[in-house]
């Protein structure tokens, strides 16, 4: 396969043969053959171990794990490179904490928002102190932080905060940073760069100014080794960056929301099985520590303005399509011209869904 592949355009699964790894949307994939599985196994440990976990490690995965291997993955190969590893999902803050006292842990490898959320929790919550846990590694993977995010876990836990870089498409970490880091450190040359928003073409270091968007080269997976992938986040350059950047932003037909890639099209067909639905607008907020998604809907008839049948009817759509929580708002005008549906994110993350008319 030598294709340039986006997470919309990702090959079928049909035919796909042994263990497979299916996104909670089951919109990707991917099947992970006995080899496959070792290699995975073997880049993340690599990538553990440059982000300074060792031997003595006892390490808590915090991941969700429905259907995709990251969870699991990263707990296996922090069993081969530390004392012990258990994957607990991302369970409720006191069960986290349980499990953290439980295991002896001394790394926390969970989303950024997962591990802000888990501190306000301990402070505002449980009245526990931080310190008490005596974490030396906080491993962050799955989202785009919020400012300060590091320095701050880094000074309330005491603890060496790093981020992982997970491919979105397979789940394997292959790249870490420090916070002092602008630029993202691959274990291996060649599994990361850098394309046009708009153009199927690798970008040649040092780069240019402008938006570019993250792509992933998987040559350890024996279906996917000659494809480029076209991960969805973006950086934009200022010129004469010699090296990846951390993501700072998303483009394209998904959204990221709370670590999941939620599809913007199937949102909008199956809000078009809606009768008398004119417009709607799927926005996004981190007001405090965790990602809220609204859709925002308005109906051509005042009838279905103060029907909450009609209001259901949308909640359980969305909710068969993703497990990330949207509230369904239901804006009190009545508007009868249709339009598209927009994504407004107040985040500033997703910069559009049309990659051609990004710059």
């Amino acid at each position: 396969m030598t294709s340039w592949i986006t997470r919309a355009a990702f090959p079928a699964g049909r035919g796909a043969e042994g263990l497979l790894a299916v996104s909670a949307e089951a919109d990707l994939v991917a099947p992970l053959g006995a080899a496959d599985r070792a290699a995975a196994r073997e880049l993340t440990a690599e990538t553990l171990r440059a982000a300074g976990l060792g031997a003595s490690d006892r390490v808590v995965v915090a991941l969700n794990g429905d259907g995709e291997p990251t969870g699991p993955l990263i707990a296996q190969a922090a069993a081969e490179v530390g004392t012990a590893a258990a994957s607990v999902g991302a369970r409720g803050r006191m069960r986290l904490h349980a499990a953290l006292e439980a295991t002896g842990a001394t790394a926390l490898v969970t989303t950024p928002s997962g591990a802000m959320d888990f501190l306000a929790r301990l402070h505002l919550e449980f009245l526990l102190d931080p310190l008490d846990l005596e974490l030396r590694h906080i491993l962050l993977v799955g989202e785009i932080p919020s400012p300060n995010t590091y320095a701050q876990l880094a000074s309330e836990f005491e603890a060496s905060v790093r981020e992982l870089y997970a491919d979105p498409f397979l789940g394997v970490p292959i790249a870490q940073r420090a916070p002092s880091d602008e630029a993202l450190t691959p274990v291996r040359e060649g599994l990361l760069g850098l394309a046009p928003a708009d153009k199927d073409a690798p970008l040649d270091a040092p780069y240019g100014e402008g938006l570019a968007e993250i792509v992933v080269t998987p040559g350890w997976h024996s279906g996917l080794g000659g494809a480029t992938l076209r991960t969805g986040h973006a950086v934009r350059l200022s010129g004469g960056e010699r090296a990846v950047p951390a993501p700072a932003h998303t483009v394209g037909e998904h959204v990221l929301i709370r670590g999941r890639w939620v599809s913007v099209p199937k949102i909008a067909a199956a809000l078009t099985r809606i009768d008398g639905l004119s417009r709607w607008d799927l926005r996004i907020r981190r007001e405090g520590t965790l990602d809220a998604a609204a859709l925002h809907v308005t109906f051509t008839r005042d009838t279905l303005v103060k029907n909450p049948m009609w209001k259901a009817r949308i909640a359980q759509a969305l909710y068969a399509l993703t497990p990330v929580s949207i509230d369904v708002v239901v804006e009190p005008e009545v508007g009868e011209d249709r339009a598209a549906g927009t994504v407004t994110d107040e985040r500033g993350h997703h910069l559009g869904r049309d990659r051609a008319r990004l710059t």
